[in-house]
């Protein structure tokens, strides 16, 4: 049992290699030197029985191992063929939209009842994020994790509010509170200088 503990080269996501799998993944990419990182993967999982829950190869665990194998000059892997964009790195910035930038007066009975309306995929997310990306000093950026997108809009049919959270800092309890202010007592008019969308 010691001996086979010494013969351990790394530990990878719970796989264990030793010198043996080394030499059998120097054979493998021997006998395809055309092959090209990912394909070597899928080879190496199928030799392995390296498999999901749902049937598909760990070929992705498997590249970031032999990778490690690599940079650990155990193995000698074929150059990298191609470098795909990642999406999710470069996003692009949300389009402008056109804006009715009238500011609106008027008393809170002629404004309408207010909607609030949660926008996260939906039509409506596109034109959140261009008003956050025209209007916000730090502009749009992506959040990160499970979140919530909520605009409010007037019986006008005018946006008055955006809100972006991540879903843990707003809850049902605040949203019902931001809908019941419209029946409290306020004042018999209200004035909006910002720039609102129709």
């Amino acid at each position: 049992m010691y001996e086979r503990a010494m013969d351990t080269i790394l530990a990878h996501r719970g796989r264990k290699v030793s010198s043996s799998d080394v030499h059998q993944i120097r054979e493998l990419i021997a006998a395809h030197p055309e092959a090209s990182r990912r394909a070597l993967s899928v080879k190496l999982c199928e030799a392995w029985s390296w498999f999901q829950a749902n049937g598909k190869t760990r070929d992705m665990v498997c590249r970031s191992l032999m990778l490690e194998l690599h940079r650990g000059g155990h193995i000698e892997l074929p150059p990298v063929r191609c470098n795909p964009p990642n999406p999710l790195a470069k996003r692009a910035r949300p389009a402008p939209v056109e804006l009715d930038r009238t500011p609106i007066s008027s008393t809170l009975k002629e404004l309408g009842p207010l909607v609030i309306r949660q926008v996260r995929r939906s039509a409506e997310e596109s034109l959140l994020g261009s008003l956050i990306e025209m209007h916000h000093y730090l502009g749009y950026t992506q959040p990160v994790g499970e979140h919530l997108k909520h605009m409010v809009f007037a019986g006008i049919g005018r946006w008055l509010v955006l809100r972006g959270a991540r879903r843990r800092a707003i809850s049902r309890r605040a949203i019902a509170s931001l809908a019941g202010r419209q029946k409290r007592a306020r004042p018999t008019s209200v004035s909006w200088p910002t720039t609102v969308a129709s």
